[in-house]
């Protein structure tokens, strides 16, 4: 089973969605994030399911539409480890401005 790890500013993410999701008075704010965690959790048994992008990293898409997000990860396979680098909403600009870590 491929480990997860994640990296500190995909935790700083996470309050950004919260506090943007409050700004907009978002109702079920706890189900959102749980369903972000859940989706990363599927790397755990399928770290490639994510499509290529730049450097060697890999999107995963979570949700639809107006819930839609998307998980920025690199998939080690000599370790078997799946480095969760970002997460943002679908609608928001590339990760790539952000410079995630990694």
């Amino acid at each position: 089973m491929t480990r997860i790890e994640q990296a500190p500013e995909f935790l700083t993410d996470f309050d950004c969605i919260i506090d943007h999701l409050q700004q907009f008075g978002a109702h079920s704010i706890e189900a959102r994030i749980a369903e972000i965690v859940d989706a990363i959790q599927i790397l755990s048994h399928s770290p490639l399911i994510g499509r290529k992008v730049k450097g060697g990293k890999r999107e995963l898409v979570i949700g639809r539409e107006s819930h839609g997000y998307v998980g920025l990860y690199r998939y080690v396979s000599d370790i078997d480890v799946a480095f969760v680098l970002a997460v943002r909403a679908r609608r928001e600009s590339s990760f790539f401005k952000r410079k995630p870590a990694l």
